[in-house]
């Protein structure tokens, strides 16, 4: 370190010419990457030490320190930068109950990013997005069902979340911890989970044992276990300090506990939260907020509050020295992620932009689709004979949504297919009729479907014809366009990304012309969703006719446009006859936005009529319904019956759908429910009415197929719940409850809907010969568990077996859950199969917390239960007892 202080003191001597030609410290790839970072941070000025403290890290020039900003999201895949592979949102994946798979679309997803980082730095593109700081996963747990973001965690189980996040942060970061592929931020630490609308100022106040048990076990994980570079602090207040400020969770736990030496960021405008009157009046202004929060180790701001670091330094409230650490964890991952070596050096630098839509990452995606599939119930109709069905009515608002397959958070994929349509090909004996059936809820919009829309006046097919124009001064659809087609619908998520390949993306319009009939006539409301684009900087802009008569204007500004859903209009139907229309949109971006869906209001019990009589002519219907991601999600403004600000107000069906159900059964025909949503929901009726029920979630690009394919038995279910499904919201305590008494399965006292782990098959399982290498053990000790599990059916399928530690029910003051998953498999079994499956646990797993939060194996008679669900009459049971206690650290 000495060589390198002369050094450094020597180079601030050099002219600028000699110093470009000399090879600085933190350019030596021989030093160690905290090295080069205590280097370059020595000579930036202190007002560059705060520019580089936020998210959108300006360059240095005089140093060749390029432009980067921290803020990328991958969640299920690369977000908000072109298309990309788009896998099952999170609460999908969770359902795979399969590690390793998590761990390979972790891969896939740094892949990704490294793919268009690359490409990125050869246009000289330094923007959000295209960085290599990935801002997941999400593993809060989803401790209660109204939560809208829950869709993005990995379900309300510690064990399970901590599982697949653990296997998600290695396969972004890679096999190789000094040189990462990405960096993994695990989030939301700690205690986050709704609602959404007192986010910003909500303080809670966890008891030690929930802290310890519930909230905390899965970010150890990821951090101890999964060395995951950075981590990313809450929004919420923890005992009276913010999250992002606070010495418990920032101090104590991450760093002194567990040895965490990654750096922090904060959510994005959780600073803000420190002073604005609104949120936690935590401080009494930008300064002194700034100074908390780097006192307290949040080391990145998203957002532009450090900016003001240098006068908090100036008026004494923190020191040159503080802001220095901060920075030094900064570039150190920086440096291990050789963005500051030449390429030829890292083999990542060489990965081309041709990996991104990889055919093998494609691939992994219709797997995991399919692997997230849960079947709720089954009477026997399924798998589907498609030659019994001459005529199928699939009806529901997630038949045609692209919305219900993308999630939240999610990457944009190229050319989805939606449901309905992957339907028709798998049913190719049968006229496939479609119908709307319902709104997601009464007064919320949806997309207008194919149906009501013509290519001709008479005659003529579902869609409108499409002409796609590459961007020009002047009228833009003057000329001739680049592309002709026929769309279904308007319905498209383009953000960064071409619309078809003869355009470009930063500039391009659309003109969508056929007819528009009503299903009856009268007065109509639409409006035009478009894409989520925050920040976009973008000019959107798109007009409507009716039978050459301007029904909507309407364009952003040239700045960032924060809204999606544009003014609603109305056109006002006369008849039921088709009328000309014409929809054209121009979007103008360097980069980001670009995407457009129509939507309508319809009136109240319209689209029932519709389904109903679509299902009497049917000899089955396949309903597809459930919830949207444009209703349940972040802080979101939307406030119709049931919903409240991206949380749910109740976990029933909505109202408008469950209308559908009920008078589509009045047909008598047949019914397959197929659910999408991202949280649970409460469909006794489907369960008690309906043939079969199958969980689809917000499935991904492929997840059309994978409904299809599992509907038919092309592939064979054996996705699990990675939540509890509750008969009622009068079954869970009050939503800012967040005390973990008669949540989750673990401490649940009444009967649920579906319980958490539970899943059917095509085939049958068995559970035989489990036994305990030891009956007596001592505490500290781990504990070896076998069990044969064999497929007994006549068709080869996947088992999740699971094992459950069941701990005495007196002991540890009746603080204990009631039962703990401590180890699931997933695997496939030909008819006939057996296979001996081993799991150890751990001293950690066999341990319980008290009420003061300390960990500890304690003394008593245990159970073990294994088998396909939670413990019941297919599992087996082991009992064993432990002597002594052993403490465990924290």
């Amino acid at each position: 370190m000495r060589l390198i202080h002369v050094f450094t003191l020597f180079a601030g001597l050099l002219p600028a010419a000699a110093l470009a030609q000399a090879k600085l410290p933190y350019q030596d790839t021989s030093l160690t990457p905290e090295q080069r970072a205590h280097d370059l941070v020595s000579r930036l000025t202190l007002e560059e030490k705060a520019a580089q403290s936020v998210n959108t890290a300006p360059a240095i020039p005089r140093l060749g320190v390029p432009a980067y900003d921290y803020w990328n999201e991958g969640l299920h895949g690369i977000a908000r930068s072109g298309h990309s592979t788009l896998f099952p949102q999170a609460i999908g994946m969770a359902a795979t109950w399969d590690a390793p798979l998590l761990q390979q679309i972790g891969d896939v997803v740094s892949t990704e990013a490294r793919a268009k980082y690359n490409d990125a730095v050869r246009k000289d593109i330094h923007s959000i997005y295209f960085g290599l700081t990935i801002w997941s996963p999400n593993i809060n747990i989803f401790r209660d069902p109204r939560w809208g973001r829950g869709q993005e965690t990995y379900g309300e189980d510690p064990y399970l979340t901590g599982s697949l996040g653990l296997s998600f942060v290695r396969g972004l970061q890679g096999p190789d911890p000094q040189h990462p592929r990405a960096i993994a931020t695990p989030k939301h630490f700690a205690v986050h989970s709704g609602p959404e609308n007192t986010r910003h100022s909500a303080n809670i106040d966890p008891s030690a044992h929930d802290l310890w048990e519930t909230y905390l076990p899965q970010f150890r994980r990821t951090i101890v276990e999964g060395q995951a570079g950075s981590i990313m602090c809450a929004y919420n207040a923890i005992y009276g300090k913010p999250a992002c400020a606070s010495d418990l969770l920032l101090k104590e736990i991450l760093r002194d506990d567990w040895k965490f030496k990654g750096f922090v960021t904060s959510d994005c405008g959780a600073i803000d939260d420190f002073y604005q009157k609104t949120a936690h009046r935590y401080s009494p202004d930008k300064e002194h907020a700034s100074a908390a929060g780097v006192l307290a180790g949040t080391d990145t701001n998203c957002g532009r509050t450090y900016q003001v670091l240098p006068a908090s330094v100036q008026a004494g409230l923190l020191k040159e020295s503080d802001l220095d650490t901060t920075l030094e964890r900064l570039f150190t991952a920086r440096m291990r992620l050789g963005l500051f070596d030449p390429p030829s050096s890292s083999p990542y630098a060489q990965i081309p932009y041709s990996q991104d839509r990889a055919p093998a990452h494609l691939a992994l995606s219709e797997r995991a689709a399919k692997e997230s599939m849960v079947l709720l119930k089954n009477d026997g109709i399924l798998p589907l004979q498609p030659a019994k069905y001459k005529r199928v009515a699939v009806i529901g608002p997630n038949a045609a949504s692209l919305a219900a397959l993308e999630g939240n958070y999610n990457a944009v994929p190229k050319d989805p297919e939606m449901p309905v349509d992957t339907l028709r090909k798998a049913l190719r004996g049968a006229q496939v009729v479609y119908a709307e059936g319902a709104p997601y809820a009464d007064g919320a919009p949806l997309p207008v479907p194919s149906t009501m829309f013509r290519t001709a006046a008479t005659g003529g097919r579902n869609g409108l014809k499409a002409e796609y124009f590459n961007g020009s001064d002047g009228d833009i659809f003057a000329g001739k366009p680049a592309m002709v087609r026929q769309d279904a619908q308007i319905d498209f998520d383009w953000n960064s990304a071409a619309p078809v390949d003869a355009v470009k993306q930063e500039f391009f319009g659309v003109r969508w012309t056929g007819y528009i009939a009503a299903p009856q006539a009268g007065d109509f409301e639409f409006n035009m969703r478009l894409a989520h684009c925050y920040p976009c900087g973008d000019e959107e802009r798109y007009r409507v006719t009716v039978d050459g008569h301007e029904v909507a204007n309407f364009s952003t500004p040239a700045k960032d446009f924060r809204e999606s859903t544009t003014p609603r209009f109305h056109i006002r139907f006369e008849d039921t006859k088709p009328h000309a229309i014409e929809v054209t949109y121009v979007h103008k971006a360097p980069l980001f936005g670009g995407g457009l869906t129509m939507e309508w209001v319809p009136p109240a019990g319209l689209l029932q009529q519709q389904a109903a009589e679509a299902a009497r002519d049917a000899d089955l219907v396949i309903a597809m319904i459930g919830l949207s991601p444009e209703l349940e999600g972040e802080e979101m403004k939307i406030k119709v019956e049931g919903f409240d600000g991206g949380d749910r107000t109740d976990i029933k069906l909505p109202a408008s759908q469950q209308q559908m159900l009920e008078a589509v059964a009045q047909s008598g025909k047949p019914m397959a429910v197929v659910l999408m949503n991202g949280s649970a929901l409460a469909a006794p009726w489907a369960q008690e009415h309906a043939n079969a029920v199958l969980e689809a979630w917000y499935p991904g690009e492929f997840g059309g197929k994978a409904i299809a394919d599992t509907l038919l038995g092309a592939y064979n279910p054996a996705g699990r719940l990675p939540v509890t499904f509750y008969r009622s919201v009068s079954d869970l305590p009050a939503f800012d409850d967040y005390g973990m008494k008669n949540r989750t399965y673990r401490y649940f006292q009444g009967t649920p809907l579906y319980g958490f782990g539970y899943g059917l098959s095509y085939t049958t399982f068995t559970y035989s010969g489990a036994k305990a290498a030891i009956n007596e053990l001592h505490a500290g000790d781990p504990l070896k568990v076998e069990v044969t599990v064999t497929n007994s059916g006549k068709r080869a399928g996947e088992e999740v077996a699971q094992l459950y530690l069941l701990p005495p029910a007196s002991g540890n003051g009746g603080l204990s859950p009631k039962l703990q998953l401590e180890g699931f498999q997933r695997i496939t079994l030909k008819p006939g199969e057996a296979r001996k499956l081993a799991f150890e646990l751990s001293a950690r797993d066999l341990s319980q917390v008290d009420g003061d939060g300390n960990r500890a194996v304690l003394p008593g008679e245990y159970s073990i239960a294994v088998g396909g669900s939670q413990p019941g009459t297919q599992s087996q049971t082991v009992s064993f007892r432990i002597s002594g206690s052993y403490a465990v650290t924290r």
